[in-house]
């Protein structure tokens, strides 16, 4: 019996780490160079902050956000609505067997960064680290 090489639990694989930064990296160069013919694109700029691959390398979820998080919701409709033309523009730099299908979701993680700066300068924890140093 074959053995079981993905575990429910289990991360990423090196692999999926490896392709999903070769496609950030290519979805940021595009953007930057405004390679993507869309009016509503037009003169955005988009941060492209992760992309979580699936195991196959057959669907790409890529978290995106506009700068300032000004119109995220038109932003990354428009975006999906591209996906066509933004998957074409990612596989020819990119050496892929297949060509992964893009999924575009706004990118919370600056907020969540934000609140969990705000919860640590908030005056509870400063006492309660105040008291471990003495």
């Amino acid at each position: 019996m074959a053995k079981k090489r993905f575990s429910a639990g289990a991360g990423p694989s090196q692999r999926q780490l490896r392709v999903g930064e070769l496609i950030r990296r290519k979805l940021s160069d595009i953007m930057l160079r405004s390679e993507l013919h869309d009016d509503e694109l037009a003169h955005v700029s988009v941060t492209i902050g992760e992309v979580r691959i699936s195991p196959d390398l057959r669907n790409a979820i890529v978290f995106a956000l506009p700068l300032g998080g000004i119109n995220t919701d038109s932003v990354i409709e428009a975006l999906n609505r591209n996906q066509g033309e933004l998957r074409h523009l990612v596989t020819k730099g990119l050496k892929l067997k297949h060509a992964p299908e893009l999924k575009f979701l706004a990118d919370h993680s600056y907020d969540q960064m934000d609140e969990t700066q705000r919860l640590l300068d908030s005056d509870e924890v400063r006492r309660d680290l105040d008291q471990d140093d003495e």
